[in-house]
């Protein structure tokens, strides 16, 4: 391999300059060619025009030339040679790599898109399996000009293989901003997990610093790329533990060209109710506990009632009579069937009026599906359905069952026990839904009865992140949106930081509704330096037993530092820490307790160093964020600044909970980590 070529006139760089300019060239041709489109004479309807222009504003804006983001930064040289492994109409061409196709006037590509079948080989092929190729070029680039390149010839099947120097230096890329992309860095095992198939769901635990989300955001690029039909049909998501993780995250999909993608958080999905209350973590545990799911479908049932007086039906001179014990065995089978139960009333009436035809056709008369449904609207009938089975309000219905001890008593018989049955029931029961402080948990609930009445809307493809946090309850709330199509899981056990936190991917799994999802573990660590992540690791035998340690390959082994300070200099050590890595590039995230923000957002203020809040884009001139450890997990900055790791602990209802937050917060570091602590280190660190 050798090393970045400086630059030199007329040298190889310079044809490489070249080939960008013609391929910017070439975009904005592209672009020109959408935006001059006339639709006027195209269309049969303003609803059709309305259609057609927002497919062409996508397109513009997915052609949209980002002066700093390199349009490619690679290029694949396959073997010249008849026969040879080579990719499909690939044998001896040359394929330049980027985020999206570029072609020029004649229609021949320029750059291919990094999720093409030929570009597959830029991430997997090895000098132990070359895929046909003979030559695999990386480029580096400086504030979006290209200033370097570097060559791998996977011809020598005796050679060692070596890192990539270019490779490693824009993993270690100082960030400033939101989520960059990862499209030039991936690693062949991250790629097998980007490239799976959309028939399946695929679970991947991953370590800190070990890229497990921008693999499940470049695995919904790769599909809606793969399978754009269908996913234009059936919709995608992605779910964000809070709302400062999805905007800094934003983005990523827009940088790769896809600009459809929804994003929304699990309490977005469930906001049937305004959640103006909370839990205690019992109440919250218990509610969160699949066994709800029994006690609301036992509720929800519980206003049918069997009938006790015959259906009869007048059309013009005849009266028409079903008997009770008919109409019982009606309701009888829709309840064992399990269906629905809005499905399952609206299917009553049907099963009456049939029943009445067939008395009908033995009268002599011919009624048809007209008939039929007439019957089905008589007021006889819709009076009796309204009797056997009533409907349903979703939050009424939980209303009831956390206001009304004897209500839950005897729905919850044998799943909830009477303490449990306690601790879930509101102290001062609501007069309504809207003046109801509904928590977090109980929205979850109405989510799961609702769906109990009326089924949920599925997509194609769902990317749940941070999912080692969710409860049972909350597991099935994102399952019923993917209960048709397939799902992406990503988190890490060893983060849990919620009291119902999941203890393995196997029960999540099962709750979710993916029992068949294959668990892919991601171990090396590509962000997070040596130093910090062996650090961290200390507390994974307390937090995490079993879990496989994360390597990192990082070769720079970072800055490192923990400071014991006297209480009294314990705010200005933290200043003081701040401003050192201020003078170097990069973010900064001063990590504390949530109990520690106000303090510290004073001291900030009283020392004039401007700050952000989690979520808040940073830039040249503002690269401070004040983080309080409750919404650290997701995010990464180059130095992070850790105020006080024991009341980090002390913030959680008990000490795993707190040590995994710690955790998390140890672990948000590309570049260095500076810890300062006035208070002992919990013992787990040594």
């Amino acid at each position: 391999m050798s090393a970045p070529v400086p630059h030199a006139a007329h040298d190889p760089l310079e044809r490489e300059r070249a080939h960008l300019s013609s391929s910017r060239s070439a975009l904005r041709a592209m672009r020109a060619d959408v935006e001059s489109l006339d639709i006027k004479d195209v269309t049969a309807n303003w609803v059709n025009a309305a259609v057609l222009q927002r497919q062409i504003d996508d397109r513009i804006a997915a052609l949209a030339d980002l002066a700093h983001t390199p349009l490619f930064f690679g290029r694949l040289d396959y073997l010249h040679a008849p026969g040879a492994d080579q990719a499909e109409g690939a044998e001896g061409e040359q394929f330049y790599i980027g985020r999206r196709h570029v072609h020029d006037a004649d229609g021949d590509p320029m750059v291919i898109d990094w999720r093409a079948p030929v570009s597959q080989p830029f991430y997997r092929a090895s000098k132990k399996e070359p895929m046909g190729v003979r030559l695999r070029r990386r480029f580096g680039y400086t504030g979006g000009e290209l200033t370097a390149y570097e060559d791998e010839d996977l011809t020598d099947a005796a050679g060692d293989e070596q890192a990539s120097r270019l490779l490693q230096s824009e993993i270690e890329r100082p960030r400033v901003g939101p989520m960059r992309d990862i499209v030039a860095t991936i690693q062949p095992e991250q790629d097998e997990i980007v490239r799976a198939g959309i028939g399946g769901s695929v679970c991947v635990q991953g370590a800190p610093g070990t890229g497990k989300t921008a693999v499940g955001l470049h695995r919904v690029a790769y599909l809606l790329y793969a399978h754009r039909e269908r996913l234009a049909r059936t919709g995608t998501l992605v779910i964000g533990p809070n709302r400062s993780f999805l905007q800094y995250i934003e983005q990523v999909l827009p940088a790769l060209g896809e600009l459809n993608v929804a994003q929304a958080t699990v309490d977005d999905l469930v906001a049937h109710v305004e959640v103006r209350g909370t839990d205690t973590a019992a109440a919250a545990r218990i509610k969160g506990d699949a066994r709800m799911a029994e006690v609301l479908r036992r509720a929800v049932r519980s206003g049918v009632t069997m009938p006790v007086d015959p259906v009869v039906v007048v059309r013009g001179s005849r009266r028409w009579r079903v008997p009770a014990y008919e109409v019982e065995e009606m309701v009888r089978e829709l309840l064992s069937r399990d269906i629905r139960y809005g499905a399952a009333r609206e299917a009553l009436p049907q099963r009456i009026a049939h029943a009445v035809l067939v008395r009908m056709e033995e009268a002599g008369e011919a009624p048809d599906d007209r008939v039929q449904d007439a019957v089905a609207r008589n007021t006889a009938v819709k009076s009796a359905v309204k009797t056997i089975w009533p409907q349903v309000d979703p939050a009424k219905l939980v209303l009831r069952l956390l206001s009304e001890a004897e209500f839950l008593a005897e729905h919850a018989e044998g799943v909830l026990d009477a303490e449990e049955q306690a601790e879930i029931l509101w102290a001062k029961p609501a007069r309504g839904v809207k003046s109801a402080k509904w928590s977090a948990a109980d929205a979850v609930l109405v989510d799961e009865a609702a769906d109990l009445v009326a089924r949920t809307p599925s997509l194609g493809h769902v990317v749940l992140d941070e999912a080692q946090d969710l409860s049972p309850m909350q597991y099935r709330a994102v399952g019923r949106r993917c209960t048709t199509g397939s799902a992406t899981i990503l988190g890490d056990l060893a983060q849990g930081t919620t009291p119902w936190a999941t203890s393995s991917w196997p029960e999540a799994l099962t709750h979710l509704g993916k029992p068949e999802a294959a668990v892919e573990e991601l171990t090396m660590g590509f962000r997070v330096p040596r130093e910090v992540i062996a650090y961290a690791s200390r507390l994974l035998p307390t937090i995490a037993p079993g879990l496989a340690e994360a390597t990192s390959v990082r070769e720079a082994a970072g800055d490192f530092a923990v400071r014991a300070v006297e209480p009294s200099d314990l705010d200005a050590a933290v200043l003081a820490a701040c401003v050192s890595a201020l003078g170097k590039e990069g973010s900064i995230g001063l990590i504390a307790a949530d109990a520690r923000i106000a303090t510290l957002t004073e001291a900030l203020t009283a020392a004039g160093l401007p700050f952000l809040s989690p979520g808040e884009e940073t830039s040249a001139d503002s690269r401070l964020t004040l983080v309080p450890a409750t919404l650290a997990k997701g995010l990464e900055y180059d130095y992070v600044v850790l105020d006080e790791p024991s009341a980090v602990v002390a913030g959680e209802p008990d000490e795993r909970t707190g040590l995994r937050r710690l955790y998390v917060a140890l672990t948000r570091a590309v570049s260095g980590l500076t810890v300062v602590h006035a208070a002992p280190l919990p013992g787990q660190l040594g």
